[in-house]
């Protein structure tokens, strides 16, 4: 097989780009939903996630004070226990270092009284910021829904179009070179649009519309070789290439006034 000239090169990668060109036009008709529906699943994560950490912190809440109540009755039990000893004490020795136990427990219930409205008082705050959430859960969801419907109608309107251009697209790349092919998609990569071959139109980029110096758009229109434009790093083809014809007047010297010698 005959190698290829540039020219048929740069009209390979011109057809993949009017394809590629194609999807993207398709791919733009689903606009920012697939991107909402994923920052929406994100954020339903999220919130499924403080969720789950309130709920362990109000077990926690919970299990502090059952551990603080367990605290009171033990308490009560020894007042109990010393008061009833008090009544047989046999010197005021015994006598204050038994109301002494008294006393250290009687705060010791204070202390653990104290602690248990604090934490009920959390789970009280837990309690709400779980209902606030789980609205907001809820919300969030019925949006999930609603969104992945709407992409899922999109998507069903299209998938058959994009589906043949991009079995076309699989053709088209079969017949490019493989460095070529590199080039051409880091290209695209840098720009939000896609394009990464435009054509000289007026003698500027039809990419960046940066003007082109006239040395380069002879080399262009010969298609001798690969030329990449200065400015944006777009490959450029002649207009003629993508099927745009374009009249340039040449500039023709006028014809010269004669004078007219006054009488």
């Amino acid at each position: 097989m005959a190698a290829k000239t540039i020219a048929q090169k740069l009209e390979q990668l011109y057809k993949l780009q009017t394809i590629d060109t194609r999807l993207d036009q398709l791919r733009a008709v689903r606009g920012e939903l697939p991107m909402e529906v994923s920052d929406l699943e994100d954020e339903l994560i999220g919130l499924n996630t403080r969720l789950t950490n309130f709920t362990v912190e109000i077990e926690t809440f919970s299990e502090q004070i059952l551990a603080n109540r367990e605290q009171i009755r033990t308490s009560t039990e020894l007042i109990r226990k010393y008061k009833a000893q008090l009544e047989n004490v046999k010197n005021n020795r015994e006598f204050d270092a038994l109301n002494k136990e008294v006393e250290i427990q009687d705060l010791t219930i204070q202390a653990a009284e104290k602690k248990i409205g604090e934490i009920e008082r959390s789970v009280k705050l837990k309690e709400e910021l779980i209902s606030d959430v789980q609205e907001r859960l809820n919300e969030r969801e019925k949006d999930l829904e609603n969104k992945k419907s709407e992409l899922q109608e999109i998507t069903e309107e299209t998938e058959k179009e994009e589906a043949a251009i991009t079995a076309e697209k699989t053709n088209a790349l079969e017949s490019v070179d493989e460095k070529l092919i590199k080039a051409y998609e880091r290209i695209r990569d840098n720009f939000r649009n896609g394009i990464a071959v435009a054509p000289i139109l007026r003698g500027a980029c039809g990419g960046c519309f940066a003007k082109v110096p006239p040395q380069l758009q002879s080399d262009i229109r010969q298609s001798k070789k690969i030329v990449i434009c200065e400015a944006c790093g777009r490959i450029q083809i002649d207009a003629r290439m993508a099927g745009i014809e374009e009249h340039v007047q040449e500039d023709t010297p006028k014809p010269k006034r004669r004078a007219v010698r006054k009488k």
